[in-house]
């Protein structure tokens, strides 16, 4: 049998490689196969009836929101970020290196049609899961409905029982996986994301996901339409894995930029999240103080978060010593995880702009 690649079929069938793709991924095409990264298609095959539902056609047009709960996420500070929106005829460009949860890229992506969009993160399992949302969504969604008709009609022993074993499957995949296997490795970040304790995220030294199960009643572990719709919005996403100083090629004077890097710890003993195996020093934000000012010379514009050390220490002038050449504010912010109920409450955080 012959085959053609997914670029010689879109052409072909005069629609989008991404779209050839989808198609693929949802086996719409008789005998597609993927090598390597890459789909191949029989060459006498015939482009598939359009069958998309209308919530595919539509979901560009709606408003999307994080598909993971994310420690730390910037939801609850929305209203102040968004109001740094520089967004006019000469900054078109938006990017966002510490990703994460993604709740100021996915309001973004609610409101404007910018040029272009980078975002890339170090945890390798947080990309995957935005790139198999993007490239393969049916398949995900599939995966994610099973799981959950599992799931809820488990009693609690037993729920306890399928949350460790695909915790275990998981740091299985997260080790030795390849792949062949992302799809459903996104299917159990997602799954784990949403049944575990506070939706935390958190690596031991070895890099293994060891946050236990969670007490939710009914938990939605697939939101398969806000799925369908961040989908849609990523088309149009350079989604890379990599260290924030990668993107400075893609960083110009017509871009926007967030940093929201590992918080610096306001107590010795409030370090307990680690979202990957690697933890940020300050010699690290140091570091990234002197990329944002690099930035800064290229005529970017630049919003970075912080955790504020005020709030233990009022001589800790970490920050306002480090960003000295920009502009600090601080804003209140509720401290959400904490096992403790009576602990949770309004902290103070750092916005820090470069105008």
């Amino acid at each position: 049998m012959e085959y053609i690649s997914a670029r010689e079929a879109a052409e072909k069938w005069g629609i989008s490689q991404r779209r050839v793709a989808v198609l693929c991924s949802e086996q719409r095409i008789e005998n597609a196969a993927m090598v390597g990264n890459m789909w191949i298609i029989p060459s006498n095959s015939e482009k598939p009836a359009d069958a998309r539902a209308l919530r595919y056609v539509d979901a560009a047009n709606k408003t999307v929101k994080p598909f993971l709960k994310w420690a730390g996420g910037k939801g609850q500070l929305l209203s102040e970020i968004k109001k740094y929106y520089p967004f006019n005829d000469r900054i078109t460009k938006y990017a966002e290196p510490f990703v994460g949860g993604g709740a100021v890229l996915f309001d973004i992506l609610s409101k404007y049609n910018l040029d272009e969009i980078y975002i890339s993160d170090i945890n390798v399992e947080l990309i995957n899961c935005y790139c198999m949302i993007r490239n393969h969504v049916g398949n995900l969604i599939s995966q994610l409905n099973s799981l959950q008709q599992l799931f809820i009609s488990m009693s609690t022993e037993d729920r306890k029982l399928f949350y460790n074993t695909k915790r275990e499957r998981f740091n299985n995949l997260k080790v030795n996986g390849d792949e062949s296997v992302n799809i459903e490795k996104a299917a159990l970040m997602i799954f784990l994301n949403k049944t575990c304790f506070n939706g935390l995220f958190r690596v031991n030294k070895k890099g293994l996901f060891n946050v236990p199960m969670g007490s939710y009643k009914n938990p939605l572990i697939c939101d398969e339409n806000n799925l369908i719709a961040v989908s849609e919005k990523l088309k149009k996403v350079t989604i890379v894995c990599s260290d924030y100083k990668d993107s400075e090629d893609f960083i110009d004077s017509h871009t926007f930029v967030y940093f929201d890097p590992p918080y610096r710890p306001i107590t010795d003993t409030a370090s307990f999240t680690a979202y990957t195996e690697n933890l940020f020093s300050d010699s690290e934000q140091i570091e990234l103080a002197h990329f944002v000012s690099k930035l800064n010379n290229k005529g970017a514009k630049v919003v970075v978060s912080n955790s504020d050390p005020k709030n233990s220490n009022t001589e800790d002038d970490f920050f306002d010593n480090i960003y000295s050449e920009h502009k600090i504010k601080r804003v209140e912010a509720n401290r959400m995880i904490n096992c403790n109920s009576e602990a949770r409450g309004k902290v103070k955080e750092l916005l820090i702009s470069n105008f």
